[in-house]
């Protein structure tokens, strides 16, 4: 079956569910009280009314694209569930910009230089404007409170320990996450622009953010790119009731044609101890599956399961293949942790809003590699495959197949449309505090 065939079917299938939906959402304002009366009233297309959609631009690609702006295969999107949860009380927009200025200026009030400020900024900007709110302002503090006590030094330039053409092992020296990770994901990129891949471990890095940012920063040269960390010990092992390895996530990010793109970024968790911790500021349960209680039962009290700090690995229980996640999580802690001479497993330390008194000394891989060294084709190849995916029957008509990123540009769009990201109230009187704290110009709204 080809591409353009599935397409058809695909946009057979969905068209009764979305186009009735253009009149009422093709430009709906999110500055005005009229955004808050077309929330309240949200579309019921297909039985759903809690539904938000948003209106996408026309492209001419003819095989089956992710359902978002870039793409007119379908001119909606379905938001990310955690946007739609927060868009029930009137909005409080910060525009993007405005976030990375807050950030800037918080990283530069403990002191590190303006270079090192912005990476970091960039990177949890990057992850609110994705809908990866657990990854991104959530996170400040934290890494506030690590730089005001020198448990992070936000001034460190990575070093190299050992090197072949192909390899690199890194020293970050406890230095900020993003700088450490842009420095290792770049010689990664180097290496793979000379020899066709690049495979760099750090050692002595701190927490790095989302996954998929240095997956992104290999796709924009073309390559393809891999990442993954270890983390403070949060999952339990399978049959355990302790913590003993991180979230451990990995990612991989493979161009195709036309814009669109594989971008994988996961936990080998249930879910990142982020998203613990958005339901605890939402005061929501958490689903089954997720956490574990003290004595090693699943909890869905979102302030037991953090206190705990007992995730479940992906998959839940050893009845439901929970013990695929663990052997995934052990695989990323032995190239990241083992293999770079990093912490690993429980000798990592454990991590909280108040900072840390030790060095998280984590460790981290980043791999480059040129799809050209390989068979022909390679974006067309992804494309195709990327299509069959994406054109494969869904169980319900109103939730068009999704591929890794799909999602994370949904976020990105809504984002776009609305002006600004909305962040939890919890999370902006976080921000208030840290303005007055350090001294600095607080959050402005759109």
């Amino acid at each position: 079956m080809t591409s353009l065939t599935l397409l058809r079917r695909s946009a057979v299938s969905h068209a009764h569910c979305y186009a009735p939906a253009l009149a009422a959402n093709w430009q709906r304002p999110v500055r005005t009280v009229q955004r808050r009366q077309q929330q309240q009233h949200a579309l019921h297309t297909c039985g759903r009314p809690s539904a938000i959609f948003t209106a996408s631009t026309k492209t001419t690609t003819k095989t089956a694209q992710a359902p978002n702006v870039a793409s007119g295969d379908n001119p909606f999107v379905l938001l990310d569930p955690s946007i739609r949860a927060m868009s029930s009380a009137a909005p409080k927009l910060v525009a993007v910009a405005e976030s990375r200025r807050f950030m800037i200026d918080c990283f530069k009030a403990v002191k590190v230089p303006q270079a090192h400020a912005e990476a970091q900024a960039d990177l949890l900007v990057a992850a609110d404007h994705r809908g990866h709110f657990s990854h991104g302002m959530n996170r400040l503090e934290m890494y506030i409170n690590d730089l005001a006590i020198n448990s992070t030094d936000g001034g460190a330039v990575p070093k190299i320990l050992k090197e072949t053409p192909a390899t690199a092992w890194v020293d970050g020296l406890n230095g900020l996450g993003a700088v450490v990770g842009n420095y290792c994901m770049d010689l990664a990129i180097k290496k793979a622009k000379t020899v066709g891949v690049g495979w760099v471990c750090a050692k002595g890095s701190n927490h790095y953010g989302m996954a998929g940012w240095y997956a992104i920063r290999a796709m924009e040269q073309g390559l393809v790119g891999m990442s993954m960390t270890n983390t403070s010990p949060l999952m339990a092992p399978t049959r355990a009731k302790e913590a003993a390895l991180g979230t451990n996530p990995l990612s991989l990010g493979a161009n195709a044609t036309n814009g669109d793109k594989f971008l994988l970024d996961m936990a080998t968790t249930a879910v990142a101890v982020g998203k613990i911790e958005i339901q605890r500021r939402k005061g929501a349960p958490l689903p089954d599956g997720w956490a574990q209680d003290p004595e090693g039962n699943v909890t869905n009290d979102a302030e037991l399961g953090f206190a705990t700090g007992c995730l479940m690995p992906l998959g839940g229980s050893e009845l439901t293949s929970g013990y695929k996640g663990y052997g995934l999580g052990a695989m990323v802690d032995i190239l990241s942790g083992v293999m770079s001479g990093a912490n690993y497993s429980t000798q990592v330390r454990k991590w909280t809003h108040a900072g840390a008194d030790s060095a998280a000394d984590l460790g981290q891989v980043f791999i480059a590699v040129d799809p050209n060294c390989f068979a022909p084709n390679f974006e067309e190849r992804m494309t195709d495959f990327n299509s069959r995916l994406r054109g494969t029957t869904p169980t319900d008509p109103c939730k068009p197949v999704l591929l890794a990123g799909d999602k994370e540009s949904q976020g990105m769009a809504a984002v776009d449309a609305a002006g600004g990201i909305q962040y939890l109230e919890n999370q902006l009187k976080t921000c208030a505090n840290l303005a007055e704290k350090l001294k600095i110009q607080p959050l402005t709204f759109v």
